[in-house]
C-alpha cells in the first residue's frame, strides 16, 4: 500500500519538476502582496509572489490603489469593485489591528481597452494610516509608493475630510508639483496619479462632496504665523491648481450592520450603494490611463523594475521624499547626457592647447546641459541632479584634463629630446661650421614650437631654451679651437702633398707660411684666443665657412666623397696627366735630378 501511494506521489510531482518556464504560483485568482514591512515595520521590502502575478503581464499595465486610514473599508471597497465576495477577495478584518500588511495586489487583472489599447488593470490594497505599533515613517512610505505606482490613486474617507488628510497629501502634491510641469502639454513621461476624494458616509443631506473637498481646500485664517497652518495652506493651494487632476465621490454606507457585509450579496445591501458603486467603477474606468514612465507604457515586467527602482529610493532617505524620487527618474537622463560629454570629449585629437582645450569643454557641457534641462523631470528638486551633472562633467573633465598633460608632457620630452640629441650632433662635427650649427639651432627650435603643444608646452619651452644656450655656448667655445686644429693639420697635409705628391713650390711654400703664421702668432702672443679677435683670422674663418657649409655643398656630408675624388684626381694627373701637359706648366715644380744626368 505505501509503495502505491509513493508512486502516485511521484506522478503527481514530476511534472511539476519537468515544466520549464512555468511560474510558481498556480492560481492567480487571489491577493498577493507585492510589498510588506520590514521586521522593525519602518521600511518596505519586495514580496516575490505578487511580483510574480504582475511579471507575466506584457499588454501596458495601469493600477488602482486605495489608500486611507486603518478600519475605513479599503479592502470591501476593492473586493465590491472587482465584483468578488470577502471569501475570495481581499482579506477582510473585524478586529482592532488591520488585515493588510504592506501593500497587495489582485492577481488577476481586469481588462480594458483605453484609446484602443488593451490594458492590465491592478487593484492595489494598502496598509491603513495610523494603525497601532506603527511609525509615522512607515505611513508615508506606504502613501509615497501607493502615490508613484498608481495612475489613480483612492483616498477612502470615513464620513468627512480632517485637517491630518489635507497634510498627508503634501507628497502627492509636491510630486505633481515636480513632474506636472515637464509633462504638461508635451509628451507624457511620468504623469502622477489622478486623485480620487471617495467619502463614504451615513447620511447624504447636506454638503454635497464636491462642496466638502472645496470647503476642505479653502485657506485657514493664520493670524498668529502658525507654521503647520502654514503648511497646510500651501497644500491647499497646489491641491486647488491640480484641480483638473482629481475627482471627488461620495459613496453611502452599503448597510447599517457593517460587520456582517461580508455576509451580504447585493439584493441585502442598499439600493442607492449599489448605484453608486456601478458609478464608481465607471468613473475609475474612465480617468484611469496606463502607467507611463519616460514615454514609454510599462508592461508587467516594466512595472516591477519600476517599484523595485522606487523602492529603493524610498527606503535610502529617512524621510521619503519627492527629491529622491526626481533623482530616480533623472538619473537615465542625467547618465545620457554625461555620455554626450564624455564622448565628445574622447573624440578630441590631444594633446590641444589649454585654450583649445577648454572651448571644447565648455562647448560639450552646453551641449550636454542642454540635452538634460530638454530632458529632466522635477522644477524644484531638480536642481540636485542639475549640480550632480555639473559635478560628473567637472571629475570628467579633471581626467581630461590629466590625459591632455600626459599626452602635451609625453609629445614635448620626445621633441625636446630629438633637439637635444641633435645639438649633440651638431656638436661633433667634422668639419665644424658656425653656420650649419646655427641653421640646424634655427631649424630645430622651429620645429619644436610647431609641433609641441597643451600644457606642458611653456615648461618645455624654458627646457629648450636653457639647452640650447648651453649648446650654442659650448659649440662658440669649442668652435675656434677645432678650427684651429683642423687649419694646423691642413697645412701639414698640403706641405706633404706639395712636396711629395703634386711637386708644386708654391703649394707647399704656402703650407709652411699657413703653419708658421699660426704656430708663431700663438706663441708670440701666450695663447690661441688672442688669435681669434685678429681681421685675418676672421677672413680665414669667413673663407673657412664658404667653403665647408653653403645652401649647395655641405662639406661635412660630403668630406669623404670629396676627399676620395680629389686623391682619384691627383692620382690620375701624377701617372699620366703631368707627362702630357708638362711642356705647359708654368708653375715651378720639383726636378727629377736622375732623369737629367741620364739626359746629360
Amino acid at each position: 500500500m505505501k509503495i502505491i501511494t509513493w508512486v502516485f506521489a511521484v506522478f503527481l510531482v514530476l511534472p511539476s519538476l519537468f515544466r520549464t518556464g512555468a511560474s510558481s504560483i498556480l492560481d492567480f485568482r487571489q491577493a498577493f502582496p507585492i510589498v510588506e514591512p520590514d521586521s522593525g515595520h519602518t521600511k518596505l521590502r519586495l514580496a516575490r509572489a505578487g511580483l510574480e502575478a504582475i511579471e507575466r503581464i506584457t499588454t501596458p499595465v495601469a493600477a488602482v490603489a486605495v489608500i486611507g486610514p486603518y478600519r475605513s473599508g479599503k479592502s470591501f471597497l476593492l473586493n465590491q469593485l472587482l465584483s468578488l465576495s470577502c471569501d475570495e477577495g481581499f482579506g477582510v478584518g473585524h478586529m482592532r489591528d488591520t488585515k493588510t500588511k504592506g501593500i497587495w495586489v489582485w492577481g488577476i487583472p481586469i481588462e480594458l481597452v483605453i484609446n484602443g489599447v488593451k490594458t492590465s488593470v491592478f487593484y492595489l490594497d494598502t496598509e491603513g494610516f495610523e494603525s497601532i505599533g506603527k511609525s509615522n515613517v512607515y505611513d508615508d512610505r506606504i502613501f509615497a509608493l501607493s502615490t508613484v505606482l498608481s495612475s489613480v490613486l483612492v483616498y477612502n474617507l470615513p464620513e468627512m475630510i480632517r485637517e491630518a488628510d489635507i497634510s498627508r497629501l503634501s507628497f502627492a502634491v509636491e510630486l505633481a508639483e515636480e513632474f506636472y510641469g515637464r509633462v504638461k502639454g508635451q509628451d507624457i513621461a511620468f504623469e502622477p496619479a489622478n486623485l480620487l476624494w471617495l467619502i463614504q458616509r451615513d447620511f447624504l443631506q447636506g454638503k454635497s462632496v464636491n462642496e466638502m473637498v472645496e470647503e476642505a481646500l479653502k485657506h485657514v485664517p493664520n493670524s498668529d504665523g502658525d507654521k503647520n497652518i502654514d503648511k497646510v495652506n500651501q497644500i491647499r493651494d497646489s491641491l486647488a491648481i491640480m484641480g483638473g487632476n482629481s475627482t471627488a465621490f461620495s459613496l453611502p454606507q452599503p448597510h447599517l450592520q457593517r460587520t456582517k457585509l461580508c455576509e451580504m450579496n447585493d439584493h441585502e445591501l442598499d439600493p442607492d450603494y449599489i448605484m453608486k458603486r456601478e458609478q464608481l467603477k465607471e468613473l475609475v474606468a474612465s480617468i484611469i490611463r496606463p502607467k507611463i514612465v519616460q514615454a514609454k507604457p510599462l508592461n508587467g515586467k516594466d512595472f516591477v523594475l519600476f517599484l523595485e527602482q522606487i523602492l529603493e529610493a524610498l527606503n535610502e532617505g529617512e524621510i521619503p521624499s519627492a527629491g529622491s524620487l526626481v533623482e530616480v527618474f533623472n538619473k537615465d537622463i542625467l547618465e545620457r547626457s554625461l555620455k554626450l560629454y564624455n564622448n565628445g570629449m574622447v573624440k578630441i585629437i590631444l594633446p590641444l592647447s589649454e585654450e583649445a582645450f577648454d572651448i571644447a569643454h565648455e562647448g560639450l557641457r552646453e551641449v550636454a546641459i542642454k540635452a538634460f534641462e530638454e530632458q529632466h523631470f522635477g522644477r524644484r528638486h531638480a536642481n540636485k541632479s542639475i549640480e550632480k551633472l555639473h559635478y560628473e562633467i567637472d571629475k570628467v573633465h579633471r581626467n581630461f584634463i590629466l590625459a591632455n598633460e600626459y599626452k602635451s608632457s609625453k609629445l614635448c620630452e620626445g621633441l625636446y629630446i630629438r633637439c637635444e640629441e641633435y645639438m649633440d650632433k651638431l656638436q661633433v662635427l667634422r668639419l665644424p661650421s658656425m653656420a650649419k650649427f646655427n641653421a640646424g639651432f634655427h631649424q630645430c627650435n622651429q620645429s619644436f614650437e610647431k609641433e609641441c603643444v597643451g600644457p606642458s608646452k611653456t615648461i618645455y619651452e624654458k627646457r629648450m631654451i636653457k639647452m640650447m644656450g648651453k649648446s650654442k655656448s659650448l659649440f662658440i667655445k669649442e668652435y675656434n679651437h677645432r678650427l684651429f686644429n683642423w687649419l694646423v693639420a691642413f697645412s701639414l697635409v698640403m706641405v706633404v702633398v706639395g712636396r711629395f705628391i703634386i711637386k708644386f713650390v708654391l703649394v707647399e711654400i704656402g703650407a709652411w707660411i699657413l703653419f708658421i703664421f699660426l704656430e708663431t702668432y700663438t706663441r708670440m702672443f701666450w695663447s690661441a684666443e688672442s688669435l681669434y679677435y685678429n681681421p685675418v683670422w676672421q677672413f680665414v674663418v669667413a673663407t673657412w665657412e664658404t667653403i665647408v657649409y653653403g645652401p649647395i655643398l655641405d662639406l661635412d656630408r660630403w668630406a669623404m666623397h670629396v676627399c676620395i675624388i680629389v686623391l682619384l684626381l691627383v692620382l690620375y694627373w701624377r701617372c699620366y696627366g703631368r707627362w702630357k701637359h708638362s711642356s705647359h706648366w708654368s708653375l715651378p715644380m720639383y726636378t727629377n735630378l736622375k732623369a737629367l744626368r741620364r739626359s746629360e
